[in-house]
C-alpha cells in the first residue's frame, strides 16, 4: 500500500477530480460535499455497491475496477493509503504530472473557511461525530459534516450544510487528523492502536497532544480513559473540558440504567440534566457526555442539547439490526479493538437479557492480531457465550506468516467456546446451527464482514431450531 503523503495540498485550480477508491465510507462522503459544491468528480473502485450507486445518481461517473483509462480526464487525483503502490490509476496520474492528494488534504481544503469541530480517538468517534450532527440538526443548526458511517436519522454520512459549521470525524491512524484547522476537538480515548504508523505509544500520545492543542477554542476529551487522562495536563490550549463517569469530570454521568436502551444523568455546572438515548450501553452515554461538551462549548444551551441527543438513532454498521430469524436477531457491529469489542459485546448483552450473544469475528489488520490476540480472546471469552472467528481482514497490510485468527481462539480458556472457521459459508452454517430464539447473533469487525449478513439469514432461515 502506499504510504500516506501529506505534502500535496489541494490544489486550488483543481479542474476535475477523480478520487480512486471513491466507494470507500471516507472518500464517498468527501466526493459528496466536492459534487455539491460544484466541482466536477469521477472515480472508480472495485465494487459496484450502494453508495457507488448513490454517487452515480448524482452525476459522478465512476469505473468499476482500476484502469490508467480511468484518469485521462482527470486533472487531480484523491487517495488514501489503502490503494496499492502499483495501482495503475495512481501510477498514470504520476506519470503526467497530475497533482495526487491524500483525501485528508482534500477534506482540509473543503473545512479550511469553516468553523471545524473534529472527532478524534482510536474508538467511538464515528458514533460521537454522529451524536453531535444529529443534535445540532435536532436544534436548528444546518452543519456540514463528513462522518465515518452513515447516521441513521440523516441516511448520509456526509452532506454540506449552510452555517458555518463543519463536524468532521478525524482518522488517527496515518496522522491525518493534524491536518485541519480545528475550532473544537473532542478526544473519546487515547487508547494506543495504529502502532505500526506511530511506532511507539509514546509518539501515539503526542501526536493526540498536537491534535488538542492546535483547537483554537476548547478541546473536549475523556476523564475516564487512562490514556486520556495522562494527556490532559500536556495540551496547551484555550480551554480544556472533561467528561465522564469520573467524579472529577466537568461533564459527569451519573445515575445510569443500563437496559435496553440507556439512561442517565448529565451533570454539568451543578445542574443535573436527565437523558434517555434510543441506543444502549455504557459507551454510548459516555459518547453523548463528549458531545454535549463540544456542544456546549459551541454555545448552545444544555437543555436543547439533552433533546437533540435524544433524537440520536444510532450509526451504520454500530449494533444496527440486519434481520430477525426465528426469533433470533442478526446485529452487525464495526468494533474492530478490544476496547471497543468491550463496549459493543455489553451493549449487546444488555439487549439480549436472557438470550446468548454469539458474535462472528472478523479480526482487522494482522499487526493488531499479532499484538493483541490475547486481549481479544479475554474480551470475547468473558462475554460472549461462543464466538466463532474467520480470517483477518488486512486491509493496507500485506499477510505475516502464522498471523490468522486462529491466534486469538487459541488463546481461550475454554476452547470448546471458540471457533476458527476459515470459510464464510461454513461460519455462517455453524452460527446458524447453534442459534436458537431470543439469541444475538453478531457479526464484528472494521473489514468486510458486513457482507456475511444476508448469507447468515438465508443460513438461519434454513437451519431446523436448535435445542
Amino acid at each position: 500500500m502506499i504510504k500516506s503523503d501529506f505534502s500535496q495540498a489541494f490544489p486550488d485550480e483543481h479542474g476535475t477530480v477523480h478520487f480512486v477508491g471513491i466507494g470507500g465510507a471516507g472518500m464517498s462522503g468527501i466526493a459528496a460535499l466536492f459534487v455539491a459544491a460544484g466541482i466536477p468528480v469521477t472515480g472508480s473502485d472495485m465494487r459496484d455497491t450502494d453508495t457507488v450507486a448513490a454517487l452515480r445518481q448524482k452525476g459522478v461517473r465512476i469505473a468499476i475496477g482500476h484502469d490508467a483509462a480511468n484518469v485521462a480526464g482527470a486533472d487531480t487525483l484523491v487517495v488514501s493509503g489503502a490503494i496499492a503502490e502499483d495501482n495503475p490509476e495512481y501510477l498514470a496520474a504520476r506519470e503526467r504530472g497530475l497533482p495526487t492528494v491524500h483525501r485528508a488534504r482534500a477534506l482540509a481544503w473543503l473545512t479550511d473557511r469553516h468553523r471545524v469541530v473534529a472527532v478524534a480517538g482510536a474508538h467511538g468517534k464515528t458514533t460521537s461525530t454522529a451524536m453531535i450532527v444529529t443534535a445540532l440538526k435536532a436544534i436548528g443548526a444546518d452543519p456540514s459534516f463528513v462522518n465515518g458511517g452513515v447516521i441513521r436519522t440523516l441516511g448520509v454520512s456526509a452532506a454540506p450544510g449552510a452555517d458555518d459549521l463543519f463536524v468532521v470525524e478525524a482518522d488517527e491512524s496515518d496522522g491525518s487528523f493534524l491536518l485541519y484547522n480545528t475550532a473544537w476537538s473532542l478526544i473519546t480515548n487515547v487508547d494506543p492502536d495504529h502502532l505500526d504508523h506511530f511506532g511507539s505509544e509514546q509518539a501515539f500520545a503526542q501526536a493526540f497532544v498536537d491534535f488538542a492543542s492546535k483547537a483554537r477554542e476548547g478541546v473536549v476529551i475523556s476523564a475516564d480513559d487512562a490514556g486520556a487522562v495522562a494527556i490532559t495536563p500536556r495540551i496547551d490550549g484555550p480551554e480544556v473540558v472533561t467528561f465522564g463517569t469520573a467524579q472529577d469530570a466537568m461533564v459527569r454521568v451519573h445515575s445510569l440504567d443500563l437496559g435496553p436502551t440507556v439512561s442517565f444523568t448529565i451533570r454539568w455546572r451543578g445542574a443535573d440534566h436527565p437523558v434517555r438515548l434510543r441506543v444502549p450501553g455504557l459507551h454510548n452515554a459516555i459518547n453523548a457526555a463528549g458531545a454535549f461538551g463540544v456542544l456546549v462549548g459551541l454555545g448552545f444551551a444544555p437543555e436543547r442539547i439533552v433533546e437533540g441527543l435524544q433524537e440520536f438513532g444510532g450509526a451504520e454498521r454500530r449494533f444496527e439490526l440486519r434481520g430477525e430469524v426465528r426469533g433470533i436477531r442478526v446485529y452487525d457491529d464495526f468494533a474492530h479493538h478490544p476496547t471497543e469489542l468491550r463496549a459493543a459485546l455489553s451493549g449487546a448483552r444488555a439487549v439480549a437479557g436472557a438470550g446468548r450473544v454469539i458474535p462472528i469475528f472478523q479480526p482487522h489488520l494482522y499487526s493488531r492480531t499479532r499484538m493483541l490476540a490475547a486481549e481479544f480472546a479475554e474480551v470475547l471469552e468473558t462475554l460472549a457465550d461462543e464466538t466463532i472467528v474467520v480470517p483477518i481482514y488486512g486491509a493496507r497490510q500485506d499477510p505475516e506468516p502464522g498471523v490468522t485468527g486462529a491466534l486469538i481462539t487459541e488463546r481461550f480458556t475454554d476452547g470448546a467456546r471458540a471457533h476458527y472457521i476459515d470459510d464464510w459459508d461454513e461460519a455462517a452454517n455453524f452460527a446458524a446451527s447453534i442459534a436458537r430464539p431470543g439469541d444475538i447473533l453478531m457479526p464484528m469487525g472494521g473489514g468486510d464482514i458486513y457482507r456475511i449478513v444476508p448469507t447468515l439469514i438465508e443460513a438461519l432461515e434454513r437451519a431446523p431450531d436448535a435445542t
